[in-house]
């Protein structure tokens, strides 16, 4: 076997994936002069709902929007729990705040990283209102037990699919086949990007429509195209609306993606083969493992690594990867470890173990179209080089 030899250039965490394509139709965009909310913004909320298989798609500027307006349209009162899982971006627990509730966490399935049935069982109170399921890294969470709690119990289930776009449960894309609502996140980093941006996607015509007033100021519907001709001036005010829609230069550089969205899969779908067939020969190395019931998206690589093997632990290989000139990122630091949580909500490390020992091994590597095959190589021969030097 040949030494190890250090690159001279970087490979980023990540990179987004925009052609010639994406810039013609945000340029397209300009010259249109129509820059707000406009007939972009419609034909991708529209194209984007037939290719989950949603009746109704609502574009919103971020996935917390979509996830905050998914919870105001349960009509949540203070005292009132939702359940969600520590392994995730904070926006997730945070927009359960916003909305009047309390969050209430339960610990992961530590095979998947996503949130354990079992454990969301164990947390159902008269005070629960609903569940928020994460799709951690474009795992798909056990949708029938969490379904059948739901309707056990008489709770919603609001979908956070951020990293889910292009996974599947048991042959159907997340957002097909909805129990009520699932968000999607447009992020520079996502399988899609439109710079931000996000989804939310219903069966629900009520949730539907909701979702349109809370996300345009409390605005009465149409009201978007009041400047057209033929548009109405006259509109109404009729909730406490925020700013939360997209706008046509995200929607174009979003409809532009999605047309190409089969070809950036195909493209980490060949990234993430190799990294699990390269990983799972390296003893101090443990490979996401896909269950039977999912198609992972492979929004992110999410290598755990095995200290009881090393001379070092996950900080330090770390450092390590960034010597070798190896861009990662670790997703997440579980919510309930921050301070505010900790302070606001009485939470304190060793509350959720299976969480914690995640976050504790828990390595995102370089994983995007745009890799190549040789850096992909690359990342596995540095991670290899680094097990090799520290292995006990």
């Amino acid at each position: 076997m040949c030494a190890f030899q250090i690159r001279d250039t970087f490979i980023p965490y990540n990179l987004p994936d925009i052609t010639d394509q994406e810039v013609e139709a945000v340029a397209e965009t300009v010259r249109s002069k129509w820059l707000a909310k406009g007939p972009r913004t419609m034909q991708f909320e529209k194209e984007f709902a037939e290719y989950v298989g949603a009746r109704y798609a609502v574009a919103m500027n971020s996935c917390s929007a979509a996830l905050h307006v998914a919870l105001l349209a349960q009509n949540l009162q203070p005292g009132d729990e939702v359940i969600t899982t520590p392994m995730t971006f904070a926006s997730t627990a945070n927009t359960i705040v916003h909305a009047g509730a309390t969050p209430v966490f339960a610990d992961i399935d530590y095979t998947t990283g996503c949130i354990d049935p079992d454990e969301v069982a164990k947390k159902i109170t008269p005070r629960t209102r609903g569940i928020v399921p994460v799709h951690y890294s474009g795992q798909v969470c056990d949708l029938d037990k969490l379904y059948a709690l739901a309707d056990q119990y008489g709770l919603f289930v609001s979908e956070d699919a951020a990293h889910a776009l292009c996974s599947r449960y048991k042959g159907r894309l997340i957002g097909h086949k909805l129990h009520d609502t699932a968000s999607y996140s447009f992020y520079a980093t996502k399988n899609l990007t439109t710079g931000d941006g996000g989804m939310l996607v219903t069966d629900n015509e009520e949730i539907a429509n909701r979702a349109r007033v809370l996300s345009g100021q409390g605005m009465s519907q149409n009201a978007w195209n009041r400047y057209a001709k033929g548009g109405k001036w006259r509109y109404d005010i009729c909730e406490f609306g925020f700013k939360y829609n997209m706008f046509d230069i995200q929607a174009a550089l979003g409809l532009t993606q999605l047309h190409r969205l089969e070809d950036m899969q195909q493209a980490r779908l060949r990234i993430a083969k190799l990294y699990q067939e390269e990983f799972a020969k390296i003893d101090a190395c443990d490979p996401p493992v896909v269950p039977d019931y999912a198609e992972h998206c492979w929004h992110l690589y999410v290598l755990r690594i095995r200290p009881e093997l090393l001379t070092i632990d996950r900080d330090r290989f770390i450092e390590e990867l960034n010597a070798r000139n190896v861009g990662t990122s670790v997703h997440f630091i579980p919510v309930h470890l921050m301070s505010i949580y900790r302070n606001t909500f009485g939470l304190k490390e060793g509350d959720f173990p299976k969480a914690e020992k995640h976050f504790e091994r828990l390595i995102s590597l370089p994983l995007y179209p745009s890799l190549s095959m040789e850096d992909a190589q690359y990342v596995v021969d540095a991670v290899r080089d680094i097990v090799t030097k520290y292995h006990r």
